[in-house]
């Protein structure tokens, strides 16, 4: 099932993700994977999220795929060279495994292996053009390959960066380089997502909202300063400031911000961080 068919077809596409454990105990990230069936499209599944350690997204995506549910599989340029890259592409497909979202990748001085080096061979758009390459039946040095895969390419864009011109070029890029998706980094201000789709509703490609549920004002305040190009407005801090209840409040916020943006685009990805289990609540209070 591809995400990009099933936004063309005219349905509100949601989808949400999976960040898999520091270890081999997946029990808790199946169940939570599991509380999601039904009530989304598709579940990323992070590629060593925060340049931390942990399972691979692949073996992963397998595990989802197997037990019926749809993956996307998250591929970040920061581990691995394009041989690496491309064999893994090609491994997805023979896995069953269709969606792709390609990502950069955060830096390695940001994780749990600061000494490590990281690799950016390629980037998000190059990757994007190797899966293309891959598709037409060649690698990247135009070697033949015996059978070719096909997949669902996705992308990742800021609606919230300034200036927002060289977000607005690196997309046009990506679409030109393959890319049928695009899932956006946190919104949390309608108004400026209402001008980043106008902006780019001549790309004519499917985007969904990113909504990332806040756990504290705490929290808001802290993508304030270190998060780029997202923005929590003073006035969503003093309502988790002030909530009795901030679970409740966060998921009030969520489906707030779902049901603000939902007609001006394709679908919604929401990234619970440590929350999955109340992805259906934030879609129940969403009406969705």
């Amino acid at each position: 099932m591809k995400i990009a068919s099933l936004a063309k077809d005219g349905k509100f596409v949601i989808t949400a993700e999976v960040g898999p454990p520091k270890g081999v105990d997946i029990k808790e990230m199946l169940d939570d994977a599991e509380l999601m069936r039904s009530r989304i499209d598709a579940i990323n599944v992070t590629d060593q999220q925060s340049s931390v350690m942990r399972l691979g997204s692949l073996a992963v995506c397998r595990l989802l795929k197997e037990k019926g549910l749809e993956p996307v599989f998250q591929m970040t340029c920061r581990d691995r060279n394009r041989i690496a890259l491309q064999s893994d592409l090609l491994s997805a497909y023979v896995l069953g495994i269709e969606n792709v979202l390609s990502l950069t990748g955060d830096f390695v001085a940001l994780g749990d292996h600061p000494e490590a080096k990281g690799v950016f061979d390629l980037d998000s758009v190059s990757l994007l053009v190797a899966a293309k390459e891959l598709e037409q039946g060649r690698d990247l040095s135009g070697n033949e390959l015996k059978g070719s895969p096909s997949f669902c390419l996705g992308a990742v864009v800021t609606p919230g960066a300034e200036p927002l011109e060289p977000q607005l070029i690196k997309m046009e890029k990506k679409v030109k380089a393959g890319a049928q998706f695009f899932q956006t980094q946190a919104v949390y201000e309608p108004e400026k997502f209402e001008t980043f789709m106008k902006a780019v509703q001549h790309l004519n490609v499917p985007v969904l909202v990113g909504i990332v549920m806040l756990r504290s004002a705490a929290m808001a305040r802290f993508m304030n300063r270190n998060v780029a190009g997202v923005h929590v407005p003073e006035q969503l801090i003093e309502e988790m400031d002030q909530a009795k209840n901030r679970t409740q409040k966060s998921i009030e916020i969520a489906a707030r911000l779902i049901n603000e943006m939902k007609p001006l685009c394709q679908g919604a990805h929401i990234m619970a961080i440590g929350w999955e289990k109340r992805v259906p609540e934030v879609l129940d209070a969403a009406g969705l």
